[in-house]
């Protein structure tokens, strides 16, 4: 293990692996100079899931596993200039985006904004009316009690406490179905998702190899074949190489090589790979015949095998075949007693994706989903993966990304039409999310090793999932403890369900503040009344006492990415408003009529203004909530509990204060005690779920008008295209400073060296 924060040039002192081998494990692709001096596991720092072959003069990065062989190595880079080092500098460098908390205070600003309005047409009302400002001290008719009673209802205090409830409820649901969620905000961002980047290694994948359908020779038994790969292997069980315990534990699928092992084998010898010969060997006897069984690269296998030339020739290409496809193979072969080589076949390995992944991202699809791949990996394995998810193989390798000749908005253009990207590290992932987000998408990030730390920072919504280094967790907004993506789906559908709560809940809370603030500036400039600011007080604690509630609301969720559509809402909540204050007029102007209107036997303006307002605000919610799904019971209790103590309010008078004369006069059913007969209560009652009708059949012909569906609605691909070629040449510049024959400075703009803008 490489276990200092530094980087490794490796060498050797082995004259004998200075020696230039054309031979290739991996049947097909391009030979490298020398013989590998070791394989190493960096699946955590870079995600490619098969141990890598080190050369000379190749670097290994810190934290990096020594899987096979041995070398020396020179120190090249610590600290910040090593690859561990940049990756933390662009964790660092991420910033969060704060999606909610722009939309919460552009909702809080613009309430506060319509509120100053109606204070200011107040007190314009109120001069007219020649009343003072705060005189005399007995009365509610003054400009500072209008502005105190405006206040408390068009300040929405209650909004932070409603939504952060609500969030923090769904999180406790969330970590129900293994989703631990550490910031709170990533729940509505996950909601709004509609591009989802993946790693494959640990995630698409479990990054544990697998042996795929082995190819036989003819007339060779593939039973015979697994049983001496098993014994070309290493016989320490506790300190298997990944390769020879995944040859082993595939035994299970050929009970027949099992029977063969279970024979009187002895082993006399046992020859572990090395880079010379690369292959394994292994010499034993059965029943007393001996044996020499051999597997390792399929070319090496081949050389030492005596076989027929149209039996090496359909070799060689199963063996390209497999590279191809992303496979490493390994060969068979074995020596009888007396008799020649034998080439039995060979077998590939692969790293598969997991049972449901494929499952789950085709559910993702459903949900609105674009699914982008982005490993470590070779682009042959990754198209492999592709395709056995069922995705498109539109995928790219980095130097096609960075030095494919692609700037600006044709570089935007790749990344948002590519399938996924290979043989990237954590700068390009970085540069993926962020390229998305410059396009209007909401981007989500999943991974598990070092590598995906900057990207899980930078994108809305980072997901770490099961069994990820302590860095992706730190980086992310939500953990999951349940293996494979399977619970990204439960995950986004509980997210959605969450955001219909805080949608409807912030249509009530603005339609609630525009219903007080037109009815009591109005009736202020028209009638010169208004409610006591202690009743006031009582219908906005009622209002955000019992919506609370709505946190444990059954919700729906929706079939697309949701989002704030805030001229939809506005537009919503105004009509909302409107309808609660012209059904608050209705009431009042009924109380000037000559047989009191609606009161039967007697009652008090000031309460039943008061029941009436608390009534149609508390079952406004029941209205925005929409009705495709039956309202939670705690959703019921909680506002049958305000709604009695409202009606209590009213029968017995409490705080309605001595009734003020107006004009015209009042008639002589006005209680002067405050209090309000029961007859009369049943009748608001009645008034009010009348008015909640109306308004609910009006919100059921608003959401159904095709032009406010996809009012405010963003384009999640809104490509500015000057700006991003504009950025891209500017990119390929760079600061040159000269020195004149004077000894002046001169700095100019040059184009940036083709090594310098490799090595970034």
């Amino acid at each position: 293990m490489f276990d200092t924060y530094k980087e490794y040039l490796i060498q050797s002192q082995d004259d004998t692996l200075k020696e230039k081998d054309d031979d290739d494990e991996d049947g097909g692709i391009e030979a490298r100079a020398g013989v590998s001096l070791v394989a190493v596991d960096q699946s955590a720092i870079t995600g490619e899931s098969l141990a890598v072959d080190k050369y000379m003069a190749d670097t290994c990065y810190y934290t990096t596993g020594c899987k096979r062989g041995k070398a020396y190595g020179i120190v090249t880079a610590t600290a910040k200039q090593s690859f561990v080092g940049k990756t933390a500098a662009l964790v660092q460098g991420a910033q969060d985006q704060g999606h909610f908390k722009a939309v919460m205070d552009n909702i809080g600003t613009t309430l506060l904004v319509l509120v100053m309005f109606w204070i200011l047409a107040a007190w314009i009302g109120g001069f007219y009316r020649h009343l003072k400002i705060a005189t005399p001290e007995d009365e509610d008719n003054n400009l500072l009690h209008y502005t105190l009673i405006l206040l408390i209802i068009g300040v929405p205090v209650g909004l932070p406490v409603v939504t952060t409830t609500t969030l923090a409820v769904g999180a406790a649901y969330l970590a129900e179905q293994k989703a631990i969620v550490q910031k709170l905000t990533a729940i509505e961002s996950l909601a709004g998702v509609d591009i989802l980047c993946s790693d494959k290694t640990g995630t698409l994948t479990a990054n544990q190899l697998s042996i795929r359908e082995p190819y036989v020779n003819e007339g060779v038994d593939v039973n015979w074949m697994m049983a001496v790969a098993a014994i070309a292997s290493n016989h320490n069980v506790k300190n298997l190489d990944p390769i020879d315990k995944v040859t082993i534990l595939t035994l299970r699928r050929y009970p027949k090589a099992r029977e063969i092992l279970a024979r009187n084998w002895v082993t006399e010898k046992y020859t572990p790979f090395d880079p010379v010969s690369k292959r394994i060997t292994t010499i034993c006897t059965c029943d007393g015949v001996r044996y020499v069984c051999a597997k390792g690269a399929p070319k090496a296998i081949l050389n030492m095998s005596e076989c027929s030339e149209e039996e090496a020739n359909l070799f060689r290409e199963k063996a390209t075949e497999f590279a191809r496809r992303g496979f490493r193979s390994l060969g068979v072969a074995v020596q009888k007693e007396g008799e020649p080589w034998q080439l039995l076949g060979m077998y590939p390995m692969f790293d598969p994706p997991r049972e449901d992944t494929a499952h789950t991202i085709a559910e993702a699809q459903v949900l609105g989903l674009s699914v982008k791949m982005l490993t470590g990996d070779a682009l042959a394995i990754a198209k492999e993966t592709c395709k056995m998810l069922a995705l498109s193989t539109k995928v790219y390798d980095s130097e096609r990304l960075i030095h494919g000749g692609l700037a600006g908005s044709a570089q935007h253009d790749l990344v948002e039409k590519a399938d996924g990207f290979a043989e990237v590290f954590p700068e390009h992932k970085y540069q993926v999310v962020e390229m998305l987000q410059q396009r209007g998408h909401l981007t989500a990030m999943t991974g598990d090793g070092v590598n995906d730390a900057p990207s899980l920072k930078k994108a809305d919504c980072g997901i770490a999932v099961e069994g990820s280094t302590e860095a992706a967790q730190a980086a992310a907004d939500i953990v999951f403890l349940a293996p494979g993506l399977s619970t990204i789906v439960d995950a986004i559908k509980l997210a959605r369900q969450i955001f219909q709560r805080m949608k409807a809940y912030i249509q009530y809370r603005i339609a609630l503040c525009l219903h007080l603030e037109i009815y009591l500036v109005t009736s202020m400039i028209i009638i010169n009344e208004t409610m006591r600011a202690d009743l006031i007080v009582f219908i906005a604690l009622f209002a955000d006492l019992a919506t609370i509630a709505v946190a444990y609301d059954n919700a729906h969720f929706e079939a697309r990415p949701v989002e704030w559509q805030l001229p939809k809402i506005w537009v919503i909540s105004v009509v909302l408003g409107i309808l609660l204050a012209a059904g608050t007029w209705i009431i009042r102007a009924s109380l000037f009529l000559s047989n009191g209107g609606i009161i039967q036997n007697f009652g008090s303006p000031q309460e039943i203004l008061f029941l009436e307002v608390a009534l149609t605000e508390n079952w406004l919610i029941f209205v925005t909530r929409g009705g495709k799904t039956w309202p939670s019971w705690q959703l019921v209790g909680a506002i049958f509990i305000v709604d009695v103590l409202a009606t209590l309010f009213c029968v017995f008078g409490w705080l309605s204060g001595e009734y003020q004369q107006t004009s015209p006069p009042s008639p002589a059913e006005f209680s002067v005690n405050g209090d309000v007969d029961i007859v009369t209560v049943v009748v608001i009652w009645a008034y009010s779920i009348g008015v909640t009708i109306i308004i609910a059949v009006v919100y059921y012909i608003l959401t159904i008008i095709p032009g406010l569906d996809n009012l405010g609605r963003k384009n999640r691909s809104k490509a500015d295209t000057k700006i991003e070629n504009l950025l891209g040449h500017l990119s390929k510049l760079a600061i040159e400073h000269e020195v004149d024959s004077h000894g002046k400075s001169r700095y100019t703009l040059g184009a940036r060296a083709e090594e310098v803008e490799e090595d970034e």
